[in-house]
């Protein structure tokens, strides 16, 4: 109902709204939103002086007894609601309409619910705890909200800036910063985030909430830390001086609350004891340092203090120092593989259950005894282009997702076609179907360490929707003719198309190929059956497509690299597995010139796809930008490269290109490595909108150098494509004056559902960086750090903060910090042998060394990019998730003992990461299983594709933690 909806955005923030309504448009809940308020029997027009929620009340009420008479006095209907007069009142006054409590809905029409039963009781209970405090509570812990009117007042006349609040998880006590939005951000002057210091100035703000801030007086503003502490990590604002003073505020109310699940830990037998009188009065620890701690009401303290449970803040009234919460749920044992990732998953609101019955009966059928076939209908409406071209894919081995293929020949006039053809996924999933619906949902495929959550049933994804070599498939496709000589761009065309894949082809196959090395056939599959002439035949027909599409890559890609392209530092790897469907290894991707011939062929296709449908469709086309970073980010990359005698010029994306190809270090490739790290670091995030929100000139990709990009090459994985394909279909009906069968999204609701992708592709990249986090903490968890000669590696040190460094291992990917200064205020001093030791003395810090001094006089100093040899130790934490912690331990490199290792690659020795650990807690998982049974159940939902099954990993992952995949900027 209307006047519902609005209840709930009045009372509970826009974020509560924005969830009902998404619920609403779901079709998968055969909901309708009866615009009660124009109705006319509906209406009812609110009294002088009478209460909004007394108003609201009346509107629904009357709606509902409408809607009964409107059904023939027939069908009986409930209004559920909490106010104690309404249910008085209204209670028996009309027969056939009921107005009850959601405890009493709960009695009489689900008896049967338990979970339901108990989570309602859970948060009745924390109402009365809650109305019991603020009754006996005299004092106030916090400042009261400014009222609505009055902040939207402050923001237009500029007294006070809007911005979204971010906890400095390192020091969530003391450091939180707003970044300005809207308005704000143009109107305030201020070119800086704002400081938050302390708790009493957030003002019961959380970490994500949309606040109000009053900035304060110049004489009071801070500067943030530079020094290290626990879980240190990067920061794109870390080189700022710690003591210079910064735009500082205070929280004055909240526009936007974004609350959400949070998984907990029940604190231990003795720290309940400590925390109060109350036995049932219990402070939670979050697992997210940024969120503060949730007090609950439970008897079962003690029985979950194993256990990761999930709880939700109810409330945080300004008389309380903590904010008032009720129990979920329980996840699964500390330390338990799979309670850990189901933590993960929570975290970052990831909830994919498996594919329910009514998506999967939308998927086409192909099976052995009805397999799949090319319809005549289609054959009528699509180019087939099954014996005109040569079509093949190159993929990593093993692949079995082939979303994309290419093509290339000779034309009649001489002159060249490329082709790009991509799995056209659109044909099977319908707009709002419910299989549409559900991979909206979700937007992106999410990447784990050790399994993956697929956005479309796997009979789409691995089987119709792959382009498998010898099998008839649905494409769309993207042709161009280029001159013979210079390979310029003379006409293009789009369009569905059926294909066959000619060849499967994986990197190191097409590597060889193209080399002329022609004995990789025999692991060719279509090669084996064939005889000795026409296999030689087939060979060179392609060989001589791969040598081709390669020099015309290597011509757009020049193209580029004059306007700018970056090349920057990320690693690709992919997972092979064993006869069993286990991880076996983790494989680094040599740098193959192929694997830029096939990055390029798409990036070309995403460019002409992105000037396509923004010329069809101007206001209403979904795009992909990159803005240019803000050169301030840049600070430390200038200062490091410096050091090493490099000069790095950052006022364009061609200037920076051009420095990073120049600051070569020919006796340590690291260094390279390292700076485009850390130009990584400063980039903003590529993110999707809509071209009707944003000027032509903002639409600039700044990594790529391209002035308009989209996605349109990976619609088995991401949702993005999907829109694009539509898009794409609908141009292509427009420039032949055909109707547009699909409603196109209106500017709005695309920009809408672009945020929700760009937030859904957040999580994904947070979720992949936390789950291998974890495979490493538990790697070396059950390793002796002083004995265990794989705890001992080289490191190199790449930024330099007031109490110690920032270092890289290069064999394990690890980043993180090593203090040079304790707790005890013992510095770090040279011993014998170069090794290291801590003794009393001071640290002094410079823009490229750090110097320690003990009183007896002994100085190390230690440089940006020096190599020290480092001893790698688990930091357990009860609470939140283990981190890696780094000690160095000598002032010199580390040179490798063993011959085996010596000659492995650095990626390779990361495989048995996955392995042991999968291992080790499929072991723990059987040893427990009869233990936990029940626990487990609980949390099956958020599991669905483990190591094991058949559709796992079979793609390439990217920044798979192997080096830091918090730098990718998301091209």
């Amino acid at each position: 109902m209307q006047t519902a909806c609005q209840a709930v955005q009045h009372q509970r923030g826009r974020r509560q709204y924005n969830k009902l309504r998404s619920l609403l448009r779901d079709a998968r809940h055969d909901c309708i939103l009866f615009a009660n308020e124009f109705q006319e029997l509906c209406y009812l027009p609110r009294e002088r002086g009478e209460a909004l929620e007394k108003w609201q009340t009346r509107s629904i009420y009357k709606a509902a007894v409408w809607y009964y008479h409107h059904c023939g006095d027939r069908v009986p209907i409930v209004m559920v609601t909490e106010d104690a007069e309404a249910i008085q009142k209204y209670g028996s006054e009309t027969q056939g309409v009921f107005v009850i409590s959601f405890k009493d809905y709960l009695d009489n029409f689900w008896p049967d619910l338990k979970a339901a039963h108990e989570l309602c009781e859970s948060i009745l209970q924390s109402r009365r705890e809650r109305e019991s405090e603020s009754q006996e509570s005299h004092g106030r812990e916090y400042s009261e909200h400014l009222p609505l009117e009055v902040l939207e007042a402050g923001i237009k006349s500029g007294r006070y800036v809007q911005g979204t609040l971010n906890v400095n998880k390192h020091r969530a006590q003391t450091e939180a910063f707003v970044r300005l939005q809207g308005a704000s951000s143009k109107d305030s002057g201020l070119t800086s985030d704002i400081l938050i210091h302390g708790t009493k100035a957030r003002n019961r703000a959380i970490h994500g909430d949309v606040v109000v801030v009053e900035l304060l007086p110049k004489g009071e503003w801070k500067g943030r830390t530079g020094a290290l502490c626990d879980n240190d990590s990067e920061d794109k604002t870390s080189s700022e001086a710690p003591s210079e003073p910064m735009p500082t505020g205070r929280v004055v109310g909240i526009l936007q609350k974004n609350w959400r699940d949070y998984v907990v830990t029940f604190p231990s037998k003795e720290e309940v004891q400590s925390q109060g009188r109350n036995p049932q009065k219990i402070l939670v620890t979050p697992w997210d340092y940024r969120i503060p701690k949730i007090r609950i009401s439970t008897q079962q303290a003690e029985t979950l203090q194993d256990f990761r449970v999930i709880v939700r803040i109810d409330s945080w009234e300004s008389t309380s120092v903590y904010p008032n919460g009720h129990f979920v749920c329980v996840l699964g044992r500390i330390g338990d593989l799979e309670g850990e990732i189901a933590t993960i998953l929570v975290e970052n609101s990831i909830s994919v259950v498996p594919f329910s019955e009514a998506q999967l009966c939308e998927m086409p059928v192909n099976t052995p005894e009805k397999p799949w076939k090319v319809s005549p209908e289609e054959e009528r409406k699509r180019r087939d282009l099954r014996r005109t071209h040569l079509v093949f894919s190159i993929d990593p081995k093993g692949c079995e997702d082939v979303d994309d293929a290419l093509s290339v020949r000779t034309l009649n006039n001489g002159n060249l076609e490329l082709g790009v053809h991509i799995a056209d996924v659109t044909h099977f999933v319908a707009l709002n179907s419910y299989t549409d619906v559900e991979a909206r949902t979700r937007a992106t495929t999410y990447y784990l360490a050790d399994r993956r959550y697929d956005m479309l049933p796997s009979v789409l994804s691995a089987d119709l929707c792959s382009l498998l070599g010898g099998v008839d498939r649905y494409a769309v496709s993207v042709t161009w003719e280029l001159d013979k000589a210079s390979y310029e761009i003379k006409k293009v065309w789009y369009g569905r198309t059926i294909i066959r894949s000619a060849y499967k082809l994986f990197y190191e196959a097409a590597q060889e190929l193209l080399h002329g090395n022609f004995g990789i056939a025999d692991e060719i599959p279509e090669f084996k059956n064939s005889d000795e002439k026409g296999r030689q035949a087939r060979l060179e027909e392609l060989a001589w497509a791969i040598g081709k599409l390669t020099d015309i890559a290597r011509h757009v890609r020049a193209r580029r690299n004059r306007c700018g392209a970056l090349e920057l530092e990320g690693v690709e790897i992919r997972v092979q597995l064993d006869d069993k469907k286990n991880i076996h290894d983790l494989i680094p991707k040599q740098p193959l010139e192929v694997h830029e011939t096939v990055a390029e062929c798409m990036i070309l296709a995403n460019h002409w796809v992105a000037r396509k449908i923004w010329e069809s469709f101007p206001h209403q086309a979904l795009l992909r930008q990159h803005p240019p970073p803000h050169q301030e980010f840049f600070a430390e990359l200038r200062e490091c490269a410096r050091a090493k005698g490099f000069c790095i010029d950052t006022r364009s994306n061609k200037t920076l290109a051009d420095s990073l190809d120049k600051a070569e270090d020919p006796s340590d490739p690291i260094v390279n490595q390292l700076l485009r790290s850390m130009a990584t670091q400063a980039m903003s995030n590529a993110l999707y909108f809509s071209t009707g929100s944003c000027t032509e000139k903002e639409f600039h990709h700044y990594g790529l150098a391209l002035d308009k990009y989209t996605h349109f090459t990976s619609p088995i994985r991401r949702y993005s494509d999907i829109v694009v394909h539509r898009l794409l279909m609908a141009a292509i009906s427009k420039d032949k004056k055909m109707e547009i069968k699909e409603n196109l999204l209106s500017n709005k609701d695309l920009e809408e559902l672009c945020r929700h992708i760009n937030n859904r592709n957040r999580a994904a990249q947070h979720s992949q960086k936390q789950s291998t986090e974890l495979f490493q903490c538990m790697y070396f968890k059950d390793k002796d750090p002083d004995t265990e000669e794989r705890c001992i590696s080289d490191g190199v040190i790449y930024s330099i903060r007031t109490n110690g460094v920032l270092v890289f291992i290069p064999r394990f990917g690890i980043k993180g910090a090593a203090y040079l200064k304790n707790k005890d205020g013992l510095v770090m001093c040279c011993g014998p042998d170069s090794r290291l030791e801590w003794k009393p003395g001071s640290l002094q810090r410079f823009q490229d060394k750090i110097t320690s001094t003990t009183t007896g006089g002994e100085s190390l100093t230690l440089h940006l990019f020096d190599h020290v040899t480092v001893r790698i130790s688990v930091q357990a934490s009860r609470c939140h998730a283990d981190t890696i912690g780094l000690e160095i331990i000598s002032s010199k490199p580390y040179r490798v003992q063993s011959s085996e290792l010596s000659h492995l690659s650095p990626l390779v020795l990361k495989s048995e990461l996955v392995r042991d650990v999968t291992r080790c807690a499929e072991e723990a998982q059987l040893a427990q299983e009869g233990q936990v049974d029940g626990i487990r159940e609980e949390y099956q939902e958020y599991r669905q594709t483990k190591g094991r099954s058949l559709y796992v990993l079979l793609e390439e992952i990217r920044d798979l933690a192997l080096l830091d995949v918090s730098g990718d900027y998301g091209i």
